[in-house]
């Protein structure tokens, strides 16, 4: 994939099929973080999408990665100090070397921003209640380490969204057209991962899948009026060919193994057979002169 796909990856998310793209996925992730509670929550990447908006959890925040193209347009500001080699000391998950909140950064409302490498985040071990990757396994240089990342910095029963591309459609067929006459249509880093395959890799991480969904069904076209003609697909992708949509959404649940969530240790009263009392004690007062 040559560097061209990288650095128009904004003005893609501009363009019809862009723009098509993420209407759907802001849909979906307002309708999922709603009902993640927590205290920490993380969006790494593609700050063209406010995956966090609807989350209602005390500490958002986006973290963007210089060397990666899903932090475009936004650009490492000069004379920073570009952290995240070491983790953080204690205290909450943003105790790193990272840079936050530079003043040439903006960020979302409610939101604090920060620069750091993705795949050596500078975040203690089990701080994070939920991480949300949008697309940004498609722009590192290697899921299999973010993904490992992500595992560590969540907490027990935490919750990973990823969002991508889906190989296995008309859009993931186009692209790998694209790629050999060196005309992408979508922009990515690394190959599009398949679904199936991201499945496999977050189980061997000890994650549960609870949810998966695929959307935008209609054909890979740059027109926005071709684009609307086929609105009608959107339906019936969803109810006859629903693997084969161009992006999907995984919500998994990270487990640890032999531990258990208890609530407050109950006594259970003795339960006697029927037609029996229980026994005096010697020391009862009120007993029968």
């Amino acid at each position: 994939m040559t560097d061209r796909a990288i650095i128009d990856w904004p003005a893609w998310t501009g363009s019809p099929p862009g723009r098509y793209v993420l209407d759907w996925e802001q849909t979906q992730l307002d309708r999922v973080v709603s009902d993640v509670f927590g205290y920490h929550a993380l969006q790494l990447g593609l700050p063209q999408l406010d995956a966090l908006r609807e989350n209602r959890m005390p500490c958002r925040g986006l973290v963007l990665d210089a060397a990666s193209g899903a932090s475009a347009p936004y650009e490492f500001p000069r004379g920073a100090a570009h952290g995240g080699n070491r983790k953080g000391s204690s205290g909450g998950p943003g105790n790193g070397a990272a840079q936050s909140n530079p003043a040439s950064l903006p960020a979302p409302a409610g939101r604090s921003a920060l620069w750091c490498d993705l795949l050596d985040l500078p975040f203690e071990a089990q701080s994070v209640d939920l991480i949300v990757m949008p697309h940004t396994l498609e722009f590192t240089s290697d899921p299999h380490r973010l993904l490992r990342e992500a595992e560590r910095v969540l907490m027990p029963e935490g919750q990973l969204i990823i969002l991508g591309f889906n190989s296995l459609s008309l859009w993931g067929a186009r692209q790998s057209v694209g790629k050999v006459t060196g005309r992408p249509f979508v922009p990515a880093a690394v190959d599009l991962i398949a679904f199936t395959r991201l499945k496999d890799w977050i189980k061997l991480l000890g994650f549960d899948l609870e949810r998966g969904r695929f959307g935008c069904y209609r054909p890979p076209l740059d027109s926005e009026q071709w684009l609307s003609r086929y609105g009608f697909m959107e339906a019936a992708g969803d109810r006859w060919w629903p693997i084969f949509g161009a992006t999907y959404m995984i919500k998994a649940i990270k487990r640890v193994r032999g531990m258990r969530l208890v609530g407050p240790l109950k006594v259970k009263k003795p339960v006697l057979a029927p037609g029996l009392a229980p026994a005096a004690t010697p020391n009862t007062r009120n007993h029968t002169q």
